[in-house]
């Protein structure tokens, strides 16, 4: 298979040369192991990670060694071996202690791909151009996207309806064309795509990256508890509804996995507050006891290697630019 090349406007890199498929795995809470970012990353595509969900400052630089030492054997074998982006909430640069830590690492490493969300960039985006990374900020509306684009960013994740986790609202075939009419850097769609049609699709629109989050959650290297895989290989796109109801902010979920906790999907218990979830039952954590996933999920049928999906991915996307 060929390598897909994509320089950002203004920039001579080589940063996306070890890309197989023009994807990136989403950065996603619990399912973002190190085992998938390093798996993803071998088998040429983005590998994205949580940053913030890591609060030992050994145990972020032991995971930012890994990677750096995966690569440099990769490197040394004559291997492919494509980048991980680390995603961070904006606000990390306000925080004088673990945040400043990780940052300073993430400089010492010469991290060159930095994906950021929740409030204004504008400072994370200075920090990271000191030391010559790159910004995407996860955006969902037009509103958001021109505040980034001002702030800096390098480029821009789409979060459209169908997304796992808090998804956006609205349809990539406007919202992606509007922002590249908007925008001439990097831009990645992502929301209910998990085949190589989809990248294809996301690409004719306009977008340079197709992001994918619930098709990685269901491959074997994930960090996400058997059952969610299981699940997401189960169930079909009715089985996806948006609720506010687990933690304030509206994200889909599975309707099997709301009820095997004693909750019923179609009557969620009233939330606590504005954007404060209802009371969960006792012992139970939206996220790890309670399963996110896209529409996709109506695409994927079985919980495979992180090489085999890519492989299927490739064929697929091959098949779909040759229409």
């Amino acid at each position: 298979m060929g390598t897909y090349r994509y320089s950002p406007p203004g920039m001579s890199t080589n940063l996306f040369d070890d890309l197989r498929i023009p994807v990136m795995c989403a950065p996603m809470t619990f399912a973002s192991s190190l085992e998938l970012t390093l798996a993803c990353c071998r088998a040429g595509v983005i590998g994205g990670w949580q940053g913030m969900q890591i609060h030992d400052i050994d145990e972020f630089a032991a995971y930012l060694r890994t990677l750096a030492d995966a690569e440099a054997q990769a490197r040394g074998d004559g291997a492919r071996f494509a980048p991980h982006a680390v995603n961070f909430i904006a606000g990390i640069v306000k925080d004088p202690d673990l945040g400043a830590q990780k940052l300073a690492l993430c400089e010492q490493q010469r991290i060159p791909l930095v994906f950021s969300s929740l409030g204004d960039p504008a400072a994370l985006v200075e920090r990271v151009h000191s030391w010559g990374g790159m910004v995407i900020h996860d955006v969902v509306s037009v509103p958001h996207a021109a505040k980034a684009i001002a702030a800096g960013v390098d480029g821009l994740m789409l979060t459209c309806a169908g997304a796992g986790g808090h998804a956006g609202t609205l349809t990539p075939f406007a919202f992606v064309p509007k922002v590249r009419s908007m925008f001439d850097g990097l831009l990645v769609v992502g929301g209910g795509i998990a085949d190589g049609a989809g990248i294809a699709g996301a690409l004719a629109l306009g977008a340079n990256l197709a992001c994918m989050g619930t098709r990685f959650i269901a491959a074997l290297e994930s960090g996400a508890p058997d059952e969610h895989k299981r699940m997401i290989a189960d169930v079909g796109m009715d089985d996806i509804f948006a609720s506010a109801a687990m933690n304030g902010v509206s994200a889909n979920w599975i309707r099997q996995s709301v009820a095997a906790v004693g909750l019923d999907p179609d009557d969620m218990p009233p939330m606590r507050g504005p954007r404060r979830g209802a009371e969960m039952p006792p012992g139970v954590t939206p996220w790890l006891d309670i399963f996110s996933a896209g529409h996709s999920v109506g695409l994927i049928e079985d919980v495979v290697p992180v090489q085999t999906v890519v492989d299927r991915l490739a064929q697929e996307f091959a098949v779909a630019r040759a229409r």
